[in-house]
């Protein structure tokens, strides 16, 4: 893909920023406002819609069937060449839709608040779609606005603080909604969560806005079109999405019905929220900022080789303790280490991404990349429920180390295409 890579040239300073320098930019605390932003809402309609269908008498296969609802994250690329090429008339290209869907999902989680699972699954759903559509499409700005504002050698750092805002927020989101569900009910959680989606658009406010040296597309044509051309008129095209799809597909896999494992093996929702979801978010902010770190000396390929032998082997830590049941400890190195070992290559993930993206059309060639990448997430949600309740969870976790395999193997292939795509940029 060198054609797109060639699209995203910017200069690159004869010697690097050191990596405290460039954490430390205003540019990257807007990066990490965003990214807890795009965060928020999503646990909303994962973790939290989870727990509410499991207190309403829902089965493991239900819940994954509901978990399409989050299909518009999968098929947000097919209208992101719009936002390429109508930007709002206020707060520059980005950030106008950025703060417009923010107040959209304000108004959507407070619909949302107001229906009831015991009587109806269709309205939760109706809502539940509508939320991921708006955040969604808040994902489609956000992340045209890291690729747009970061340089080449800041991307390992742009995806740890966009991580790092993500994970924290998503935490706190998940984590309030199962304690007030636990002691005032679901409706207040909902209500007071989209009172706190309205309040990012302050973040959004203060971003500074990213230089652009070319014109927004001048047609919806040209918006779709051209991106496609570099996207797929490489030799290595099918390879490199072959390999966005396959890296990640094993982690995915393992924590795609995350909650109800751990209500099944034993936890309270209470547990979940203030233990099991407070270490998932502090070891993968540890993760995201290792993994950050270590970019910016290892380089893209041997972070993928790395981050992505870790992160596959740490599902066998889940697949222990589906055997033994409750046990803390166990849990404490289970969750802390699969988190780490996802978010730091996640980061390697993000960075593959925003390396193969034109700044001319970022939001369309990312929202198509990531959605790719997200493919096997959203449509392994029915196959997870289904083998979690007929194979049992020892199996379920054996099948996520399996599914890990392809993709280390297609990095090694790859190796040295993907040195190329890291090489620095005139």
């Amino acid at each position: 893909m060198s054609t797109v890579a060639a699209g995203t040239a910017q200069a690159t300073p004869a010697s690097k920023p050191r990596w405290r320098d460039i954490l430390a930019s205003p540019k990257m605390v807007a990066i990490m406002v965003l990214g807890a932003a795009s965060g928020f809402p999503n646990q909303i309609t994962e973790s939290a819609l989870q727990a509410w269908l499991k207190d309403s008498g829902a089965s493991n296969t239900t819940i994954g069937i509901l978990s399409y609802v989050a299909l518009p994250y999968l098929l947000k690329f097919l209208w992101a060449p719009a936002i390429d090429r109508y930007p709002l008339p206020f707060l520059g290209r980005r950030r106008g839709w950025i703060a417009l869907m923010q107040l959209c999902l304000a108004v959507a989680i407070g619909v949302f608040a107001l229906q009831n699972p015991t009587v109806s699954l269709t309205p939760i759903a109706v809502c539940a779609v509508a939320i991921v559509f708006f955040s969604a499409t808040q994902d489609i700005a956000i992340d045209a606005y890291r690729t747009d504002v970061s340089q080449p050698h800041e991307r390992g750092l742009a995806a740890a603080a966009n991580n790092l805002g993500y994970r924290t927020s998503a935490y706190i989101a998940s984590a309030f909604a199962l304690v007030m569900a636990d002691w005032a009910g679901w409706k207040p959680a909902f209500l007071i969560l989209g009172v706190v989606m309205a309040a990012f658009c302050l973040g959004t406010l203060l971003a500074p806005e990213p230089h652009y040296e070319h014109q927004p597309p001048r047609s919806l044509k040209e918006s779709l079109v051209v991106p496609l051309r570099e996207l797929l008129g490489t030799p290595s095209a099918i390879a490199f999405i072959a390999l966005v799809i396959l890296f990640k597909v094993g982690d995915a896999f393992a924590l795609r019905l995350f909650t109800p494992f751990m209500m099944d093996v034993g936890f309270t929702k209470t547990e979940i929220a203030l233990v099991l979801k407070a270490l998932f978010t502090a070891s993968g902010v540890i993760g995201a900022i290792l993994g950050g770190v270590a970019m910016v000396r290892l380089g893209l390929l041997k972070s993928m080789l790395i981050f992505g032998a870790v992160q596959a082997a740490s599902n066998f830590l889940y697949y222990a303790m589906a055997l033994t049941g409750k046990n803390y400890a166990l849990m404490i190195v289970a969750v802390g280490v699969d988190n780490i070992a996802g978010a730091m290559g996640n980061i390697a993930s993000v960075a593959l991404i925003m390396a193969l993206c034109d700044v001319r059309y970022s939001a369309f060639q990312y929202a198509l990349l990531s959605a790719i990448a997200l493919t096997p997430r959203y449509l392994l949600g029915g196959p997870a429920g289904w083998i979690a309740d007929n194979a049992g969870w020892p199996m379920y976790y054996v099948i996520s180390v399996l599914l890990a395999m392809p993709g280390l193997l297609l990095v090694w292939l790859m190796r040295q295409k993907i040195i190329q795509l890291d090489q620095p940029r005139a």
